[in-house]
């Protein structure tokens, strides 16, 4: 990928590009997966997403079990509890965590040490979703788990049921590392509290209410009387020094009663408002008539990814999202003056993308549609030579890296492990050394589907001298 950012859009198998991105390269993620509801979604006739669709249940036949192999390399044991999965839950919940877990590796290694990534997910694989996150990024970079409650009912009172109407989704926020951006967001405040606390006013119509200058803590200790009042039993909370500044200002009441306490103003003009908590109920599910909607199952609104985009990312700051659908995402960080990266399977989106931005955030054209995977910049390019051979040769004991068997140097072939079609390099941590046999079988795919072919083999065979016994 070259140094020059233009917003793109890929259309292609999301893996594919992100193996293809630099490492450290984007600051924020946000990725909507599909939830394995075992439904298929289609956009209705006459919307802007007419014509897309996507399958929204997993098999074998969308991943490799022998992705599990390789997983196990890096991740044991992350690749011991998906196998666990199979056992507990279902091979289809099995395939969908080696599923996410292939990408969500990848979306760790493309984020900047300063970012953060939103997983938005419900009931169905969240549990599973968020051990898969704890080991990928770390237990100690978990944030938040943010409830969004995006219906107010669901159903007729009248409707006989066995459990409680759903109504929110959760969203699952991790930082690569402690030093993540983030801004403080915050919400209007509630018009009845308002009314009920804000009931002083200053000689100049200022509007304030009072707080208690008590100190929450018995460790603090700021034991000192001031203009007469005496101290209450845990101390003053803030220091001589600061509550004389405060007085000079303004920002204390101080009552003619010298057994009344002293209390701090806090004035309505300086309120921001109300601290945004992980309960995010006041962001409503689109509407059937909401000017928004595109008509592509699942829509996230528009202010859903403003208030992540706002906080955790900066003006400027590249947002991507691995499953961008109707591209809210890209539509939301244009709107805010942030760079974006969208990828999506179906050739839909980009109509949609196209419309979107045109309608909602002014027609541009600094962006690019393409299915063509980029390649790394970010590592040494290593052509094939003698020397490199030799390493590897070293390096993997004269085995070959598929099937184990030990081979003279002159014996082996230099192979990409993730194909140059896939997103893979001409650099050292990509080849490998596989026998004449194994390079065949494997040809221009993955390595997944060479370890598939060889464990296939080795079990007929198995099966054939017993028979034969």
């Amino acid at each position: 990928m070259s140094k020059k950012f233009t917003n793109t859009l890929y259309t292609n198998d999301n893996l594919f590009i992100l193996t293809g991105m630099n490492s450290n390269f984007v600051d924020l993620i946000y990725l909507d997966p599909p939830f394995n509801t075992k439904r298929m979604y289609s956009a209705p006739i006459g919307s802007k997403a007419a014509g897309s669709s996507f399958k929204d249940m997993w098999t074998w036949q969308d991943v490799n079990e022998a992705y599990l192999d390789v997983l196990a390399d890096k991740y044991p044991a992350l690749a011991r509890f998906i196998g666990d999965v199979g056992k507990i839950h279902s091979k289809a919940m099995m395939a969908y965590l080696t599923y996410m877990a292939q990408r969500i590796i990848e979306m760790h290694r493309v984020l900047k040490d300063t970012g953060s990534l939103y997983l938005h997910c419900d009931p169905t694989a969240s549990h599973y979703l968020k051990i898969v996150l704890d080991e990928i990024f770390g237990k100690n970079n978990f944030r938040n788990e943010i409830i969004w409650k995006r219906k107010n009912s669901v159903g007729q009172s009248n409707k006989k049921s066995s459990q409680f109407g759903y109504n929110i989704d959760t969203i699952y926020f991790y930082s690569k590392t402690k030093n993540n951006v983030f801004n403080t967001i915050f919400t209007k405040s509630n018009p009845e509290y308002i009314e009920k606390f804000f009931i002083h006013k200053d000689s100049d119509g200022r509007v304030y209410r009072l707080a208690t200058l008590t100190s929450p803590s018995p460790r603090t200790n700021l034991i000192y009387e001031y203009k007469g009042h005496k101290p209450p039993e845990k101390g003053w909370a803030i220091s001589l020094e600061k509550m004389r500044e405060w007085d000079r200002i303004g920002k204390i009441h101080i009552p003619d009663d010298v057994n009344k306490r002293i209390q701090r103003k806090i004035y309505l003009d300086d309120v921001k408002g109300l601290l945004v908590q992980t309960l995010w109920d006041d962001i409503d599910v689109l509407s059937p008539t909401s000017k928004e909607r595109t008509g592509y199952p699942t829509q996230k609104p528009l202010a859903l990814l403003h208030r992540i985009i706002k906080a955790s990312s900066n003006a400027g700051d590249i947002v991507f999202d691995p499953f961008c659908g109707c591209a809210t995402t890209c539509v939301a960080a244009q709107q805010l003056n942030r760079k974006w990266i969208g990828i999506d399977i179906e050739k839909q989106a980009v109509d949609i993308l196209v419309e979107r931005l045109s309608d909602d955030a002014g027609l541009f054209k600094n962006f690019i549609n393409t299915m063509i995977v980029p390649h790394r910049t970010d590592i040494k390019i290593q052509p094939y030579s003698a020397s490199v051979k030799e390493r590897l040769y070293k390096q993997q004991e004269g085995k070959c890296n598929a099937c184990g068997r030990d081979l003279e140097i002159w014996d082996f072939d230099i192979d990409h492990i993730i194909p140059k079609a896939k997103g893979g390099g001409d650099y050292f941590e990509n080849y490998q050394l596989l026998c004449g046999s194994c390079n065949r079988i494997k040809g221009d795919r993955p390595m997944e589907y060479l370890r598939m072919k060889i464990e296939t083999r080795e079990r007929l065979m198995t099966d054939k001298i017993i028979f034969g016994e």
